[in-house]
């Protein structure tokens, strides 16, 4: 199951789904993210890395979308952000890490 897709198709997530989620853990796929900046001599290009997960334990993924999620404000019916909602491709800040 892709819990993060089914929690963002499925609004009326009962108690007892939203405990099994949390215990099925976060999914931490390996994305294919990627960006290409102009540089002033060069253009750069940045890929995605797994390792993004270990520094922030509250990220998950979702391969189905290929973006990335707050798997806490997933699982707790969060506020209306791009954490929850739509998710995010670029480094961005959460509250959880200010």
């Amino acid at each position: 199951m892709n819990s993060v897709d089914f929690s963002l198709t499925n609004k009326n997530i009962t108690y007892e789904i939203r405990t099994e989620i949390k215990r099925l853990g976060r999914p931490i796929p390996d994305l294919i993210i990627s960006k290409t900046d102009v540089g002033k001599s060069r253009n750069y290009s940045r890929n995605f890395n797994s390792s993004v997960y270990d520094r922030f334990k509250w990220l998950c993924g979702c391969p189905k979308r290929n973006k990335l999620f707050c798997f806490i404000c997933l699982v707790m019916g969060g506020n209306q952000s791009a954490w929850t909602q739509e998710g995010c491709v670029r480094k961005g800040r959460h509250k959880t890490t200010a």
